[in-house]
């Protein structure tokens, strides 16, 4: 099992000192989450609360995730760095080819690219792309990337995109894992399909057992079941040790962790010192007991 620590949004002078207690407590990685700006008005509901509001997001500070993955990779040595996650289908698949294999390069292939389709129309409006058909685009994205990822030369000829044919330098010594992020039954599809793993939002033992268990049906019907594949999940179940070995029976192979639920639209006031504090708690009490059992 595999430990991620979620800043949530923190204050952002916090994130390179962050990074580095993470590192020094033994922790496996951090991530980043995405959101490109919040629109004035918006007919969009958000998919992960029950009412579907999204006042929460007004003036949260979310930093650009390539830029701030970047700055913490340069004050620590060992820690991964992952998106949980990027909304893919929003952006230009040879640029975010190049900025991920960039940070692949420059990081020792310390990356792993978590993706998804925004669940917001205004997002799409705003950065120019069209809403219609983005999870078709999103998979032509992906191979897209991959195929840049190798090096060698590769284009497009699709109904999304017409790429002449290119090529990046540098790449990775290996290519950059992508993780699918999304509970609909088409992102499960995707990730068992096309990804290097799965990634939840906040859920329950209950549901993530439902939704591996479809991933892991769906990979056999692809024939992707023989592949490596990465569980990265978010519940309450991860906050314990009884709850740490539930997850790990069921196939979950990394968790992430956020002592503070930026969701619910509260004002974040603890110290950078507290979340250090927080940091060391749970590696003490949590991360080194479970490894020693």
């Amino acid at each position: 099992m595999r430990f991620t620590y979620h800043p949530s949004m923190c204050d952002p002078t916090f994130y390179l000192p962050l990074a580095k207690a993470v590192e020094a407590a033994g922790w496996d990685a951090l991530t980043f989450p995405d959101s490109i700006c919040y629109p004035k008005e918006a007919s969009s509901k958000y998919p992960y609360n029950a009412d579907g509001s999204r006042n929460f997001l007004e003036d949260v500070p979310f930093l650009e995730p390539f830029c701030a993955i970047s700055a913490c990779a340069a004050v620590t040595e060992r820690i991964d760095f992952s998106t949980t996650v990027v909304k893919l289908p929003i952006r230009n698949p040879v640029i975010v080819a190049k900025q991920i294999t960039t940070m692949a390069v420059m990081s020792n292939n310390r990356f792993i690219f978590g993706v998804g389709i925004s669940p917001w129309e205004e997002d799409f409006a705003i950065c120019g792309e069209p809403w219609a058909k983005r999870g078709k685009r999103m998979d032509d994205m992906i191979d897209i990337m991959r195929g840049l990822m190798t090096g060698n030369y590769h284009g497009s000829d699709s109904e999304f995109y017409q790429i002449p044919e290119c090529k990046l330098c540098p790449v990775p010594s290996k290519p950059v894992p992508i993780i699918i992020g999304g509970h609909a039954d088409l992102a499960l599809k995707r990730a068992a399909r096309v990804g290097d793993g799965w990634v939840s939002a906040g859920s329950s033992l209950e549901e993530l057992t439902t939704m591996i268990g479809r991933i892991n049906e769906l990979r056999k019907e692809y024939g992707t079941d023989k592949q490596p594949f990465q569980f990265h999940v978010m519940t309450e179940e991860a906050y314990s040790l009884d709850g740490l070995k539930r997850l790990e029976d069921l196939g979950v192979t990394e968790v992430v962790i956020a002592f503070r639920n930026a969701y619910e639209g509260k004002p974040d006031l603890e110290t950078l010192e507290q979340k250090v504090g927080a940091i060391n708690w749970f590696s003490d009490e949590i991360i080194g007991k479970f490894n020693q059992a």
